[in-house]
This record gives C-alpha cells, structure tokens and sequence, in this order.
C-alpha cells in the first residue's frame, strides 16, 4: 500500500503520525551537530523542505519531544547510538517570521514583537519556577503582555537566559524564514527601519549571548553582512552554491524515481524530469524541488506547482523595470540560451534598483536560476557565472509572468499580433499607438518619469513577441545576420508562412525631418545590412519576407 501523499503539512510529528510520504532527511541533524558551527545560516529557495526539517530538528533536540524517540524509529539517524541519547536532551526556542508580510514597518515590528511575545507565552512555566528573582519575573511580564520596541531586541537573549537557568544548559535557538520581513521591507520602502531593528535583535540572540548552545536559521537569501549580520563573525552561511547539506532540501533524482516507481509513475521519468529537475546546490546536480514532486504524486498531472505558490511580484517588477541590459539577458534566457555575469550571494536589497548584476543574484537565490558553471577567479575582477533557466516549470512562470505584463492592454496587443501577421499597416499603427502609450512607463524603472526610454520599451515589447509567438515562430533579437545586427526577426516554424524583420529608430531631429524619415532610415538599414540573409539561407522566398520599420518619438510610434 502507497503512503498517503499530504500536502502542505510542515510538521515533522504530523507527518510521521499519519504515516504519510516522506523522503528521509535525518543525516541532516548528524551532518549539521557534527559540523560544530555555532550559528548556521541555510539559504533554499522556497517550498524546498526548510520548515520542516526546522521542526525536525525541533523534535530531535528539544527537551519539550524528550518522550518522542519514536518518531525517528526506522530512519537514518537512529541508526546512531550516539545521536539516539541526544534526542531531547537540550532546551529549544524555535520560531518563524514567515507570516510577517506586513506591508509598512510599524505593523511588521508590532508583528515580531507579537512573535515573540507567544514565544514568552509558550514558556510561562519559568515565571512560576524559583529560578527568577521578583526583578526577572517584572521584566518577564513586560515581555509578556506589553512588550515595546526598545525591549525586543532583547527578548530572545532573556528567554535563553531564563531556560539556561531552569535547565541548566544552554538552548538551541531555530528561526526560520529569517529574511521574510526584509524582502517585504524592500517592496514595502521601509529597509532601513527594519534592518536596524533587526540588527539589534540578531547581534543579542547569537553574537553576544553566553547562553546559546547553537543556532540555525533558514531563508531564502543571505541578506548582506552591512545590513543585518555586521557584528556576527560566528555565522557559517550555506548557500545554494555550498557543498554543506546539499541533498538535505530537496529530492535527488534517485529519490524522486523510487517515489515514481512507488506510486505507479515509473515510466514518466523523463518527463518529470524535463519539468521538475534542474536545481542545483553546490556540486551536487539534478535536485527537484519537493512541491511539485509531491504535487505530482498526487494528481498525475504535469504543470507548474511551485512557480506559482506564491506571489512573484519582485521578480516581475525586477524583470520589468530594469534596464535594456537586463532585458537583453532575461531574452536570452527565453531563447533557451545561458548568460554570464558576476553574482554576489550577499543580497543587497536596498541596492536592487542600482545594481544589475544583484537582480541575478537574487534569481540565483530564488531558484529561478540555476548556476552551470563558474569560472576561476581572477584577483581585481568579479568571478563570472555561467546562468541558465532551472527547468521548464520555471520557464512556463516566466511565460506567464511576461504575458502579465500586458494584461491591461491585452485587446490592444493582441490586435497589434493580429494586424501584423496580415500585414495591415494601419491597423498595427493604430494598435501600437495605443499599446505604446500605456506601456512606456510601465516598462521604465521610474527613476526618470520625464525621460521616455524605446529601448526599455522595445525590449519588454520583444519578449511579450517571445512568449505569444513562440509556437509558430522563432523570435529573435540583436543578432547578426548579413552585415550587421537586426533588431527583431520573426522566423515561422512552418515552411511556406511569412517571415518579419522588425527595425526600432528612435527620431532625431538633427538628421531627419519627420518620422516618415526616421521609418526610410529603418528600412534603409534593413536593406543596406541585409538582414534577410538569415532567412533566405533557410529556404524562406523574399516575398514572404515582410520588413517593417519602427520610428519613436517619445511615446508616438509610426511604422511603415
């Protein structure tokens, strides 16, 4: 009999109990303890497995679990009579801010402080013992019912040393989905009041506490040192690129076969795989992430699963509004092609907007890129990356995620497809016209409200081509063909069907007149570079070779 696929169950009794699916990651705790690191920071995309292996840990170590050894009973690391006297044994302060997504900073520090106010809660037991002097049980109802946000910071630190004095030894201290609150404070405009409250918090709870045993923390990036972790020199930080715990999140493939073969998908290997694996951590290839592999369990179906768990609004406004460089590469990407470029695994939230290459880092982070390679490094240059899309579930999410991006002027664009593919002239300027006005802006970072950008426009414009046309035509940009580079080429997959060279010029009043200028110099260019030998030398007749080109001038477009 299969074991029952739940989804959405985090917790590690829960999971156990009701006998469900669950892939073995035990070796985690032995590699982790015998590791000897006092704070550990563990950085995996989302839906990777990190809350649940956080309430493993909970339940191996915690003196509240000391009667639960029966849960690990069968798996790997109660294999070990060495780990098996460690069950229970140690006080455990384990929480999570995965919740705290509030959208300005007053309400995501009342939501910490209220985190940590159930966390006093939780153990109110200690207030009631005779290890607390009158002075102590004080402080610890003001953390309890009214907690401030002068007192915060240093709520974990007293808690440690109040269980430290009941138990006798020192804790463990567990928080997962450190990082949730920062990446809320980027899109929300408040970072610089939420690092520095969490700064405060961080360097009492692991830097300067005498009480704590060890420590780990789970999230989705490692948020740079300056912001968060300055005062930390104790901090051993694993990252998608780390050797340490690589088969700990996720499913290998072998794991991943085994569970096909159990439940009767044995001959959809290659298929799952196409779909679903592509992640990589440190040297260790062909990781699956673990949503879409149960999800897949349970329904049979592939589609995508864990693109779209949760919001990807950051990674669409990142996409959108950055700059022509970024769009050229996020095509790229697309095509089915890799880039390369340097990636600093600090994130640097608030240095998103400036820094290029911390957008593809923050996608290397996410998952939503995988690392092929990396070159050596080179004193006084950053070291380069070889990046490509994880698998196909990602590339769907991204198709989706740029068709997005002209939902609100669907009929518009549509109709400009439409007018295009019939060759009707008119209709694409009246189409464009529209499209192009609402869109402008929508495609600019912002930075620069008064100054239009084509190219920006252009760009985005070129990868909702990519994502609509792709079934019937291969959409490419800025390649060499003849004696230079063009700007868009429509090549169709069926043989007989219309060809499109699509040129963009930008009017300058210096050397032509009107935009009708501006299109004959776009069509002169077409010409003069011989753009269509790419298609002629694939068998495509010059008369099904349609040319066109496009003059801006601000927001007004005119082709012909």
């Amino acid at each position: 009999m299969t074991r029952k696929v739940a989804i959405g169950i985090q917790q590690f009794d829960e999971v156990i109990e009701k006998k469900c699916f669950y892939v073995d990651k035990t070796d985690f705790i032995r590699e982790w303890w015998e590791s000897g690191d006092s704070v550990t920071l563990i950085a995996r995309p989302r839906r990777f497995g990190k809350t649940l292996n956080m309430s493993m840990l909970d339940y191996f170590f915690s003196v509240d679990h000391a009667d639960r050894g029966d849960l690990f009973e069968g798996l790997s690391i109660w294999e070990s009579e060495e780990f098996r006297v460690l069950q229970g044994t140690y006080p455990v302060i384990s929480l999570s801010f995965a919740n705290v997504k509030e959208n300005h900073y007053e309400a995501a520090s009342y939501r910490m402080r209220q985190l940590l106010q159930l966390l006093y809660a939780k153990h109110a037991f200690l207030r009631e013992s005779e290890c607390l002097s009158d002075a102590e049980k004080d402080y610890f109802d003001r953390m309890s019912s009214a907690m401030s946000e002068e007192d915060a910071p240093m709520a974990l630190y007293q808690l440690s040393y109040f269980m430290y004095r009941y138990y006798g030894k020192k804790v463990i201290i567990l928080l997962d989905e450190y990082d949730t609150p920062m990446q809320e404070a980027y899109v929300g405009g408040f970072w610089n009041e939420i690092t520095s409250f969490m700064r405060n918090l961080f360097n009492s709870t692991f830097k300067t506490n005498p009480y704590l045993e060890r420590a780990v923390m789970t999230g989705i990036t490692r948020v740079s040192k300056e912001s968060i972790f300055s005062d930390l020199n104790n901090l051993k930080v694993v990252t998608t690129t780390s050797n340490e715990y690589a088969t700990a999140f996720g499913f290998t493939e072998e794991e991943v076969f085994a569970a096909l073969d159990e439940y009767g998908y044995g001959d959809q290997k290659e298929d799952v795989k196409y779909w679903y694996d592509g992640f990589i951590f440190g040297k260790q290839k062909d990781i699956y992430n673990p949503w879409s592999i149960l999800n897949f369990l349970d329904t049979g179906e592939l589609t995508t699963y864990w693109a779209n768990t949760s919001s990807n609004a950051l990674v669409s406004k990142l996409l959108r509004e950055g700059s022509v460089t970024i769009k050229s590469m996020f095509e790229k990407l697309l095509d089915g092609e890799s880039i390369c470029c340097p990636i600093d695994e600090q994130i640097v939230y608030n240095q998103l907007d400036n820094d290029e290459d911390a957008v593809w880092s923050l996608l290397v982070a996410g998952g939503y890129l995988k690392v092929l390679g990396r070159e050596p490094k080179v004193s006084g240059r950053p070291q380069m990356y070889t990046l490509d899309i994880t698998n196909a579930e990602v590339r769907d999410m991204f198709y989706d995620l740029v068709r997005g991006w002209f939902r609100s002027n669907k009929s518009e664009y549509n109709g400009f497809i439409q007018a295009l593919l019939l060759c009707d002239t008119d209709a694409m300027n009246y189409y464009m016209n529209d499209v192009a006005l609402n869109l402008f802006s929508y495609f600019d970072t912002g930075k620069q409200p008064k100054k239009e950008n084509p190219e920006i426009f252009y760009h985005g414009f070129v990868l909702g081509l990519m994502v609509d046309l792709q079934r019937d035509y291969v959409v490419t940009s800025n390649r060499e063909s003849g004696f230079g580079r063009y700007d868009v080429m429509l090549e169709p997959r069926e043989k007989g069907k219309n060809a499109y060279i699509l040129e963009f010029k930008v009017f300058n009043a210096r050397r032509e007149k009107t935009l009708e200028d501006t299109v004959r110099a776009a069509h002169a260019q077409i010409e003069e570079k011989q753009y269509e030998v790419a298609l002629t030398a694939k068998g495509i007749l010059s008369e099904h070779i349609h040319k066109y080109g496009f003059a801006f001038e601000g927001k007004k477009v005119l082709i012909g």
